[in-house]
């Protein structure tokens, strides 16, 4: 409840603090309120209506998901450029060097490859065992 008594020589109303252009009675400070009012209010009103235009939110989300597929499309095309590249100077003497090499190399990882091939191997099993029990 607002108070209107004086208390010691100053008036503690909240609506005495901020006048408004109406109490003034000065036309030119009214009508600049009220384009003022008017201009907040346009403003409201078109957030309004861009939140409730599912229409044109989804339009932007298109164009958004358009522009990041494009960007994944050009670096799928330059990484693809790259590995064509590179197999393009590769030779059949590349590969024979690359195939004589296998045999090594499993030597030096050799428990890695024994626990991947246990792995694939219980994985074959156990999808076969279903295809039996279902088929």
């Amino acid at each position: 409840m607002a108070e209107n008594k004086e208390t010691s020589g100053t008036v503690s109303s909240h609506a005495d603090e901020k006048r408004s252009p109406v109490d003034s009675g000065d036309p030119d400070q009214i009508r600049a309120e009220i384009e003022e009012t008017r201009a907040e209010l346009g403003e409201t009103v078109e957030a309004l209506a861009a939140k409730v235009d599912v229409k044109a939110q989804l339009e932007e989300k298109k164009e958004q998901f358009k522009g990041r597929l494009q960007e994944k499309q050009d670096e799928a095309r330059a990484t693809a450029a790259e590995v064509k590249e590179k197999l393009f100077h590769v030779t059949a003497h590349d590969v024979k060097n690359a195939v004589r090499q296998v045999p090594a190399r499993v030597q030096q990882r050799r428990k890695p490859v024994l626990i991947s091939l246990g792995v694939l191997a219980a994985w074959m099993l156990r999808r076969r065992r279903k295809r039996r029990r279902d088929g």
